[in-house]
């Protein structure tokens, strides 16, 4: 699929290792901690002012991803132990078409469901397999800031649009 902006219907997120850097640091109570960046929450803000529903599924368990998906406004599936799965049931309910979705994933977890959509990005540490099935393998790393490259890609196909529209 050629990504064209105003054909995204959903965007889907991985938590670790797209939002996050894929590492976890634990305190001596058991208390997890993840690093997420900024840049990131502002592309989801971004991209939300497009219209575009974006939804973080994860196979986590975890408040740190419930309190990121309530911050920034966006859906979030949670306990997912298979994400196709998860995924084709989603879009059923939403009545949304698998071509006009975008998965930004990073783990061989992702694979089924990157590949089920009509358009697959991944960070720039992802795995080697899912490297090879992404349509863009960004330049960014997850959890410094992929996402807000992802939303630079989207507002250059933005602009790409608007100038071919305009010479038409």
């Amino acid at each position: 699929m050629k990504l064209n902006v105003h054909d995204i219907k959903l965007i889907i997120y991985d938590f670790d290792g797209v939002m996050t850097n894929n590492t976890v640091m634990i305190d001596q109570d058991g208390k997890e901690y993840v690093t997420v960046s900024r840049s990131d929450g502002l592309a989801v803000i971004l991209i939300k002012k497009m219209n575009i529903p974006q939804l973080i599924l994860t196979a986590e368990t975890n408040h740190i991803v419930s309190n990121r998906a309530k911050k920034l406004g966006i859906d979030i599936i949670q306990t997912v132990e298979n994400k196709l799965y998860s995924l084709k049931d989603y879009l059923i309910k939403n009545k949304i078409n698998r071509e006009g979705v975008v998965y930004l994933g990073n783990e061989i977890n992702d694979m089924e469901a990157m590949k089920y959509v009509g358009f697959s990005v991944c960070p720039a540490d992802a795995n080697e397999k899912i490297k090879k099935i992404s349509d863009i393998v960004l330049k960014t790393k997850g959890g410094y800031g992929a996402i807000r490259e992802f939303f630079d890609i989207l507002m250059g196909v933005e602009e790409q649009t608007q100038t071919l529209n305009s010479k038409n």
